[in-house]
Formats: C-alpha cells, structure tokens, sequence
C-alpha cells in the first residue's frame, strides 16, 4: 500500500499532508460507536475462520455481492429455510468466491479497507485474487490460531483505547457484566439503542415492551410505566459504561405532544393500530423522551435517521436485519427537529450528535443547525459515506459555517472488527488532505493544522461523547 495514498497530487499539498498525516499516525483509536460483538472481547476467544471473521459480518461486502447474484447462503449466511440456523457452506469456498468477485470492490472504500487489513495486520504481500485465493486463506487460518491473535491482543495491537458496542435495551449485557468483572484493561463500554421498544413499526413491539417490562420491574401498562421502565435500562446500561445512546430512526421528525396524546398512542401501539402518521409521532415523541433522559442522566444522544431499513423483503424473511439490504433516504432537520430544539436546544448541558445520508442538508440544514445550537454537533460521514470522497464533500460543505469543532471527529460504525484501524486510517489521511489544501492556499497556520489534527483523531470524540 502506498504511503501517500489518498493525498492530494499537488505536490505541495502532499507534502503537508504526509507531515500533518505522520503527526496522528500512531495515535490511540477512539471508537465510540460501533457494532462489534462484545463477546469476542469477553470470551477472548480464537476467531473461527477467515470467512467467518472478515465477510460474513461485513454489510458492505455482502449487499456488492448479492448486487452480482451472489446468494447469501453461498456466502455462508443461514436462511430461514435452512431450519437449524446453521450455515452449510464451507468457509474455505466462501473465501474463494469472495475472492473471485474481490474486482467488484475496486475503487471502492470496502477494497481500501479490506487491503489494509490483509497488507497490515495479516502481512499479506499479494493481491487477492483466484491464483492466491488458498494461500492466503491458509496463512490467516494459521494466524488466527496464535494467541496475538486473540480478540483482546488484537485490541491492544491496535492501540484501542475505547470501543463502544451498542446493544439493545432488551440485551442483559452478558458479555459486558463480564468484562466489568475481568482484570483486563480494554475499555469496552456499551451503547443504548431502544429501537426495538421505541419503534412501533419494529417487529415485534408490543413482544418487546413485554420484555422490557421483565427486566425493568415496571409493568408498562401506561406511558408513565412504560418511560420509568426505559429510565431503569439507560441506568442499567449506564452502569455497565454506556456513555451515549443511539437512535435509528426513519426520519429526524420530534413531537411535543400533551399528556394524553401520548397514552393514546402507546396503547395504540401496543395494539398494533397505529396508522403511518401516528406511528411517526409516536416515535418522534419519543425522541424528546430520550432528550428529556439525557439531560437527568448524561447520556449523549446520537441519530442516524433516513435509512429505509430492510428494503428487500425477501432478503429480510430468509436472512434478517443488516445484510445489505438498506436504502438511504431524502432528509430533512429544520422543521423535523424543531419541536426538540424548542424545549432542549440551548442547554449546553445536553449534546444530540446529527448523522445524515443525504449529503443535501450538509450546507443547507445540518451546519446552520449545528452552528448555531449548543447541544447540536456533527456526527462524521457515515455509511454511504464513509468514503474519502465522502468525508471531503462532508468537510468541504460543513466546514465553512459549522466549523470543525461543532463536529466530534470520527467513528467507524462498524461490525467488522479488524477493519477498524483501517477505517480511522483513512479518516486520518482525508483530514490530513483537506487540512493541507488549507494550508497551502494560506487559510490556515501550520501549527493551527497540526493542532486540529489532533482534535479530530482523538479529542474532539473524547469530549462530545464524554470519554
């Protein structure tokens, strides 16, 4: 892998980059959002194969897969129809057709990430490909089998100081009472994520706050019950580290609604006879609920809305959430967000972290909003995103009316731990690249570039999600 890559050709601008770049390199990884299984890191387990470590989890390589007809199951992935859950194909034939498509990912932010992977934590000096296909999948078989390769050294190798999981309210946080218990010093902390009982569309709702109501104690019976119950797990969850919440929702839209509007709804919703426009109430109320709670509790709270979740049916019927399957969405936040504004906007004592997959609103809605809201900061380009030309149009666009430090660095949002390093890699460099531009145009000091990479490697995540 090239050294300079990402950075501008100008051969003034990449010698800026490369010097601001080298400054950050080694510094410790803040992830503070983010969907790995924080069992790895209890049970500190050998990983299984390098099928089931690096493709199966990854969305970003599956939904590009299937988009060439590639079908789930010969991925490895176990359908409904299977019966048992398990999956049938062998891990070794997974890699091999993952590696007979890897020219599909060409150009893409999945090729960067999955290079650096094999180049930097494998030591893989070939291109992947048909020829090399069983070589490599042996070598890092016979790597995942030594011990620093173990979840906890590869943590450590990475120089990981925190990662945030993010679980559902419904998850007794097994794997994290036992890593609150062990001697080991990783920092794995968990994150709230009360779609499943805030959602009255998600399936199985009115199953869920029953759930919901046994672990609590509170019998959810009315709305009072039912947000007592939820106040209880953010506690549980605060306990166990949790600094922040998550919320994914289809839109950014917020209610205010009295009393009695919202008893009519839950019980509506638990009934299962909300129409469209009151089930987007109902969760819009609830996004001010949770504001309202993270003002009594600290919590920080993150929103990822605009995605249409499990766009394919079929997909979602055989295989579940999360394989691919999800579209982004026009956004809007001015008017959406207004009622929560209206009540919690100017506490500087609150933080509500704004992601978006409709790069539309960067310039006209989004930095407007953070620049001028105290408890609104800019969450990085996420998904679609997560791009380097993403982050430039997000830098390029947010930039100039929110600032950088409206904005709370990076994370990576990812399921695929050992991608991680190479996603903050990329992050780095693009920062590095758009810094030096800066620079060389005369817009910024050298040691004003210098300090904010600084900033957006480490400090600006450290201080938006209290870390």
């Amino acid at each position: 892998m090239h050294p300079q890559r990402l950075f501008a050709s100008c051969p003034t601008q990449r010698a800026i980059a490369t010097e601001l770049y080298e400054a950050v390199r080694s510094l410790p990884i803040i992830s503070p959002h983010g969907h790995t299984d924080p069992r790895w890191f209890a049970e500190n387990m050998p990983f299984a194969n390098p099928a089931d470590l690096l493709i199966k989890p990854d969305h970003y390589l599956l939904r590009m897969l299937y988009s060439q007809g590639i079908d789930l199951e010969t991925l490895g992935l176990s359908s409904a129809e299977a019966g048992d859950g398990l999956a049938s194909a062998d891990p070794e034939q997974v890699w091999q057709v993952f590696a007979a498509h890897y020219h599909l990912f060409r150009g893409t932010p999945t090729r960067l990430w999955m290079d650096h992977v094999l180049a930097e934590v494998f030591g893989v000096e070939e291109q992947l490909g048909v020829d090399s296909s069983s070589r490599i999948y042996a070598s890092i078989s016979n790597q995942l089998g030594k011990p620093e390769f173990l979840p906890r050294a590869l943590f450590e190798r990475f120089n990981i100081e925190v990662l945030a999981t993010t679980e559902s309210p419904l998850d007794p946080l097994i794997a994290h009472q036992a890593l609150q218990a062990d001697p080991w010093q990783g920092r794995v902390i968990t994150a709230f994520r009360p779609d499943p009982v805030v959602d009255p569309d998600y399936e199985g709702f009115a199953g869920n706050v029953q759930q919901l109501a046994a672990l609590s104690g509170e019998d959810c019976d009315t709305y009072a019950s039912y947000l007592r119950a939820l106040r209880e797990r953010r506690a549980f969850f605060k306990s166990m580290g949790a600094t922040s919440t998550d919320h994914g929702h289809p839109s950014a839209h917020t209610e205010d609604l009295q009393a009695a509007d919202c008893e009519r709804l839950y019980r509506a919703a638990l009934k299962g006879e909300l129409t469209s426009g009151d089930a987007e109430r109902f969760r819009g109320q609830m996004l001010l609920e949770m504001a309202l709670m993270s003002i009594d509790d600290g919590l920080v709270m993150q929103l990822h809305p605009g995605v249409y979740r499990n766009h394919n049916p079929q997909l979602f019927t055989r295989f579940g959430r999360d394989k691919g399957a999800d579209i982004p969405l026009p956004g809007e936040f001015v008017r959406q967000l207004k009622p929560l504004l209206d009540r919690v906007g100017n506490r500087s004592d609150f933080t509500l972290i704004l992601f978006t997959l409709d790069e539309t609103t960067y310039a006209r809605e989004l930095a407007p909003l953070a620049g001028h809201y105290p408890a609104l900061k800019l969450g990085p380009a996420w998904w679609f995103h997560d791009s380097p030309e993403g982050m430039l149009r997000y830098r390029q666009q947010i930039t100039e009316t929110a600032g950088f430090y409206n904005t709370v660095g990076f994370n990576d949002d990812t399921r695929a731990f050992l991608s991680i390093p190479a996603r903050h890699d990329v992050a780095r460099r693009i920062d590095a690249r758009f810094l030096a531009q800066l620079v060389a145009e005369h817009r910024l000091q050298l040691d004003e570039a210098h300090q904010l990479m600084q900033d957006l490697t480490c400090n600006l995540a450290r201080a938006a999600y209290k870390l």
